[in-house]
């Protein structure tokens, strides 16, 4: 799944998450407290935290839906960044 880093740096934005609760692969960000300001600050702190830059067909809501989406996004962005 995804690493230690990723869900510290997730679980800052989600203020409606409780802290022993699991964040599941499918939790709807949104429903946990990610909005539009905390989307563009977890945007700057991934960005920063594993060195990558976004791309422009990767910054949709549909990037912002769920861990899993947004941890396979950053994935793909990691990897193309290495190529």
């Amino acid at each position: 799944m995804w690493d230690e880093r990723f869900e510290e740096s997730v679980r800052r934005f989600l203020p409606y998450l409780p802290a022993e609760e699991e964040l599941g692969a499918d939790a709807p960000l949104r429903d946990f407290g990610l909005d539009s300001l905390a989307t563009v600050e977890l945007l700057s702190v991934l960005e920063d935290a594993y060195d990558i830059r976004f791309r422009d067909e990767a910054l949709s809501l549909a990037t912002f839906e769920t861990p899993e989406v947004l941890w396979k996004t950053l994935s793909r962005m990691r990897a193309q960044g290495e190529a």
